[in-house]
């Protein structure tokens, strides 16, 4: 049976000589896996449409196994990531947290917007680096992570100065710091922009501008969050991080 979907290139494996292996995030149905027969040859039709980030339409042969992809329309190639290849690597561990962080066939159509939200801004040449933390803020609750930014996490108070806890998992407010001694002393602004990356709608986003300061603090307390709790290793994760030493080099 064919059926048409509104997807997002995850992942392309080569497969065979001239086949390719390719996982689709797509609107209606979620994760898919479809092979793409012939798309590794320079003339075939398929060619353009798998490769990875790419954007469109694809009309699928599905089945109980793998689909068979047997066309699709591009309506962006993400050409301006693919094109750079420090916005590859941000790309690629966006699709790569969006395929480790969600099951085959199970639609989530507020995560495909947002997966499609966060490329494009990205394409258009917003700041990769936050765009970045802002999925990975969002992606928190599908990994099964309410970090509690709206109150200290151990006294429930609103008001005062917080930082961060990884034990406690979530703000802590400057009267409870000794329940933690290895919190993250953190600026208000960073404070700010974890509730806001996580709370937020990115449909509201608008220019963003943030201090180096500010981005090294949201920096370390994701990354040590998601080092805790979220059980994940990724390549395209370290591959990020040894990039950002390397710029700081030059």
């Amino acid at each position: 049976m064919l059926e048409k979907c509104e997807g997002i290139i995850i992942r392309a494996t080569n497969y065979g000589e001239t086949n390719k292996i390719v996982t689709l995030y797509t609107r209606e149905w979620g994760k898919v896996g479809v092979m793409a027969r012939g798309a590794k040859k320079p003339n075939s039709r398929l060619a353009a449409v798998t490769q990875l980030f790419t954007y469109g339409y694809f009309l699928i042969q599905r089945g109980n196994g793998l689909g068979t992809l047997q066309q699709g329309e591009m309506i962006s190639s993400m050409r301006s990531i693919r094109e750079d290849i420090f916005l590859t690597a941000y790309a690629s561990y966006i699709v790569d947290l969006t395929d480790k962080g969600t099951d085959d066939r199970k639609p989530n159509p507020y995560l495909f917007e947002l997966v499609h939200q966060i490329l494009n801004l990205i394409n258009e040449g917003y700041d990769a680096e936050i765009l970045v933390n802002i999925f990975e803020m969002k992606m928190l609750n599908t990994f099964g992570l309410y970090p509690v930014l709206n109150q200290c996490s151990i006294c429930g108070s609103t008001d005062g100065h917080y930082s961060f806890s990884i034990r406690e998992g979530g703000l802590l407010c400057h009267r409870c710091l000794e329940k933690d001694p290895y919190h993250f002393k953190i600026s208000s602004a960073t404070v700010k922009l974890l509730r806001l990356f996580y709370f937020f709608d990115l449909s509201r986003l608008g220019n963003i501008s943030v201090k180096a300061e500010t981005k090294a603090e949201l920096k370390r307390v994701i990354t040590a969050y998601y080092d805790e709790y979220s059980g994940l290793n990724l390549k395209t994760k370290k591959f990020l991080n040894q990039m950002a030493k390397f710029g700081d080099m030059i």
